[in-house]
């Protein structure tokens, strides 16, 4: 019983701490706010509004219909340009798109000649420039497959693809960056706090007071611990149902309170880690530093920005041994398609078990860094 008080009163001193690093508040609140709106929208995953210009030489009904079929919301209305036109108009970014249809160009298409038609696209722009020749492509084929269909009696057989996408059937690019900037963030975090924890007791002194005190290393670490899980829980657990619910309009398919019971096993080992490098690092700047060189790659290839399943396979192994690739499955698992317990556990233990290894390391660590000071 006089450990468990030892342990709180130690979280309510690192709450004290917390609050008056007027900074670390502000950081806090910015990366669960902010940080993740700007990140969701600022980088648009769909293409929407693109610039189109058309050079129409054929003035055939075949070629005003593909340019009637480059509508809004993927398009802007596209705009008439003459040939000599073209390059200046690429040249000064006023366009994505370039359109070129060539003369006589429905008569060759009747008499099965296939001529060639030209997209000219500012590559600059790389997601539009890859998803809209995409869009005009196919754009394209369809008014060519739906003229020639309409000029002909024959009734040829024909596959039609159905396409439902599943668990995002709008497919809101928001919804999937701006999670998953919330699930990096958590990890930075967690790593940070912890890490920072160490290194205030030591540049501002109170680890020698801390010392003189008749608690244990185990207590001291236990407190860390515990008060990053509750200010990084409760911070998760507010931007879920307000940023991402409210402002980005993520449509939660699973229960959140099962995401924040395994968004705590996870801050378990991250924070576990946040001791260790605290207790390697000399000051801050050194924790940066290691942070960038153990997070960043934890994080970039936890399958949050690229799918696990599009790395070369021995990477796709190599990473199933980071936490972190794990708290990215089950969080997509929870959020988008619903996941209960029976089939995340796998996850969840694997953390809880990754957690108890690097809290073992870092007590001894800790413990050695105590002895030293």
């Amino acid at each position: 019983m006089q450990a468990l008080r030892n342990i709180w009163q130690l979280t309510l001193k690192e709450f004290i701490g917390l609050a008056s690093d007027t900074f670390m508040v502000i950081f806090i609140v910015y990366s669960f706010s902010f940080a993740i709106y700007s990140q969701a929208t600022g980088v648009p995953q769909e293409l929407k509004d693109a610039s189109v210009a058309y050079d129409d030489e054929d003035r055939s009904q075949l070629s005003r219909r593909i340019i009637d079929a480059l509508l809004p919301p993927l398009f802007q209305k596209p705009v008439l340009l003459r040939r000599d036109e073209i390059d200046r108009a690429m040249d000064s970014a006023r366009f994505t798109f370039v359109v070129a249809i060539p003369p006589n160009f429905e008569g060759d298409v009747v008499a099965g000649r296939a001529p060639d038609m030209q997209v000219l696209v500012d590559a600059t722009a790389l997601k539009q420039a890859g998803l809209g020749t995409s869009y005009i492509t196919k754009i394209i084929n369809d008014e060519i497959a739906r003229f020639m269909a309409s000029r002909t009696s024959e009734s040829t057989p024909r596959v039609t693809a159905q396409v439902r996408p599943a668990f995002n059937q709008s497919l809101t690019g928001t919804w999937f960056t701006g999670s998953m900037s919330m699930i990096n963030n958590i990890t930075m975090l967690a790593v940070l706090l912890a890490g920072a924890a160490i290194l205030r007791e030591r540049e501002h002194g109170t680890l020698e007071h801390i010392l003189v005190m008749p608690v244990k290393p185990l207590q001291i670490m236990a407190s860390k611990i515990l008060s990053n899980v509750i200010v990084v829980v409760a911070m998760t657990g507010l931007c879920v149902y307000l940023m991402l619910g409210i402002v980005i309009g993520l449509e939660v398919a699973g229960s959140v309170g099962l995401f924040l019971v395994g968004t705590a096993v996870y801050l378990f080992f991250a924070a576990s880690l946040g001791i260790f490098l605290g207790t390697v690092a000399r000051s801050m700047p050194q924790l940066g530093l290691m942070f960038i060189l153990i997070v960043l790659p934890m994080n970039l290839l936890s399958g949050s920005n690229t799918p696990v399943e599009s790395m070369p396979l021995w990477m796709q192994n190599a990473v199933q041994v980071s936490p972190s690739t794990h708290f990215v499955a089950f969080a997509q698992a929870i959020l988008f398609r619903g996941a209960g317990l029976n089939v995340v556990w796998p996850d969840f233990l694997f953390i809880f078990m990754a957690g108890l290894v690097f809290l073992t390391i870092s007590f001894f660590r800790f413990r050695s860094f105590l002895a030293a000071q």
